[in-house]
């Protein structure tokens, strides 16, 4: 297979903007509130002064440890509030966000070329029913394209209070009857082959470390092969399509394409996320391969 490494960032997002990103902190705006966060990967210098970000951000997040940290206000703003982004299909769905103490707030607002790619997949499906499941699901951008598209959908996150607030989203998104379950993905994907159970869409967004609900460990160039040969055990033969993203420091599209390229052929394309500041800079935000079969 001839390899092209596809760069690929949303163009329909009205609640979303990366105002700058540099000295490994990005400005983001989320609705009507704008936020400072660390960014790892922004390694060159801003270009808005930091006068111009204090000026424009409502809340900032100041790194305590490797894992958490504290939000600084510096404008009025809730703790919680809500965004949407418009699919394809023009379907609206709605996330509520939220200050965690882990940096995030709720979202990764690159991920919405997957979300787009996941409806036009399923559209293209002959399956009056496609059943689609969503691995390492967070809360749930994917799930819920995916049911907006019409399918059944199973949603598996090691993480309670996550899979709460996915169902919150669904809720907020008037969707309904996705699956959810609290377990360990590969454990469940693992159990899935031994049913038999076959899925026409599979998403993965696996982290560079994790755990499941039961102490289960994850570490992602140790487990994703692993993880792989079960995944491509449960895709149904006849139709189907898989995204596979990482965001791993140094990881390359190289491996996503190694690790899919025998099943998938030439059906595969692999490329890397990113997300365009309105002062320029390009932001790179992982890796991805896709794939769609339809016989």
């Amino acid at each position: 297979m001839q390899s092209s490494i596809i760069l690929d960032t949303p163009t329909r997002w009205n609640d979303y903007e990366l105002l700058d990103c540099g000295d490994f902190e990005k400005l983001e705006r989320f609705g009507e509130f704008i936020t400072i966060r660390p960014e790892p990967q922004a390694v060159w210098p801003k270009i808005l002064t930091d006068g111009e970000w204090k000026s424009k951000a409502h809340v900032r997040f100041v790194q305590k440890t490797s894992n958490s940290g504290e939000w600084q206000k510096l404008k009025k703003m809730p703790d919680q509030w809500r965004v949407k982004y418009n699919l394809i299909n023009n379907e609206d769905i709605v996330f509520r966000l939220g200050l965690t103490a882990f940096k995030h707030v709720g979202i990764f607002p690159e991920q919405a070329s997957n979300w787009d790619y996941i409806v036009d997949s399923v559209g293209q499906m002959k399956t009056a029913k496609p059943r689609v499941l969503n691995l390492f699901a967070y809360t749930g951008g994917a799930s819920l394209a995916a049911a907006a598209a019409g399918a059944e959908v199973t949603h598996v996150d090691s993480i309670k209070q996550v899979v709460s607030w996915s169902n919150e989203n669904m809720q907020l998104s008037g969707l309904e009857d996705i699956r959810w379950m609290v377990d360990d993905a590969l454990k469940f994907v693992q159990r899935e082959v031994r049913r038999g159970n076959t899925y026409h869409g599979i998403i993965l967004d696996p982290p560079a470390f994790g755990h499941g609900p039961k102490g289960e460990k994850w570490k992602l160039e140790e487990n994703i092969a692993e993880m792989m040969t079960g995944v491509l055990q449960i895709l149904d033969p006849q139709e189907h399509f898989l995204i596979l993203n990482a965001y791993s420091l140094g990881l390359s599209a190289l491996v996503i394409e190694n690790l899919l390229k025998k099943h998938a052929g030439d059906k595969l394309s692999i490329g890397e996320l990113y997300l365009q500041a309105k002062t320029g800079v390009k932001l790179p935000l992982g890796v991805f391969g896709r794939c769609l079969c339809s016989k």
